[in-house]
């Protein structure tokens, strides 16, 4: 095929990285099966034989580009809710983060896809990120019950989940309607819930 390299050419430096990068954002604009073999050695700038070299195929391709997206999203939320301040702040910042709305989540983006939903494998990191996204808010609102931060009947775990679910569904409402107000105004709902269980000071 014109694309593969003659015997003996010697790769260029980076260029693995290259084509998890790019797999990465063609994941994120067109979903697994809208991103071709074709369309990723084009973005990364490389020639079929560089991508064989170190990958079997698409899909290990693909699952090592949303390995990378879980693993930098899960490091963006760690971020805010390692933070200093009390539980509400925490999670405050989670959801009002800087984010491209209009793009959608760059990992709930690959559960529209049915490829990956089928994948047990390429579907791992979505299920692991979401997991460890909703654990990491269930710790942050129990710590704050223990510190007195929040009313004592919070219920940590199904509040995590509404707090997940609710970026979630902003994301789609926002993309449905070409505008990041629909997003904006869940996140604010949301935030308006939580801090009615914030007990009055004095």
């Amino acid at each position: 095929m014109s694309t593969q390299e003659p015997p003996g050419t010697q790769e260029p430096p980076g260029t693995q990285e290259r084509l998890v990068r790019s797999t990465q954002e063609l994941l994120w604009e067109r979903g697994y099966v809208g991103t071709s073999p074709k369309a990723i050695l084009e973005r990364a700038g490389v020639g079929q034989g560089s991508m064989y070299h170190h990958f079997s195929g698409k899909s290990a391709l693909a699952l090592a580009a949303i390995r990378r997206t879980a693993e930098e999203l899960k490091q963006a939320s760690e971020e805010c809710l390692d933070a200093p301040g009390t539980a509400y702040d925490r999670v405050a910042a989670y959801l009002l983060r800087e984010r491209q709305v209009l793009r959608g989540c760059p990992v709930g983006r690959m559960t529209q896809d049915r490829d990956v939903v089928q994948s047990a494998e390429l579907r791992r990191p979505l299920d692991e990120m979401f997991d460890w996204l909703r654990e990491r808010i269930t710790e942050v609102l129990t710590e704050g019950q223990r510190r007195g931060e929040l009313a004592a009947a919070l219920d940590p775990a199904a509040t995590a989940a509404t707090v997940a679910a609710v970026v979630q569904g902003g994301y789609v409402l926002a993309r449905a309607a070409d505008d990041t107000a629909p997003f904006d105004a869940a996140v604010q709902g949301v935030l308006a819930l939580l801090a009615a269980q914030v007990p009055a000071v004095g």
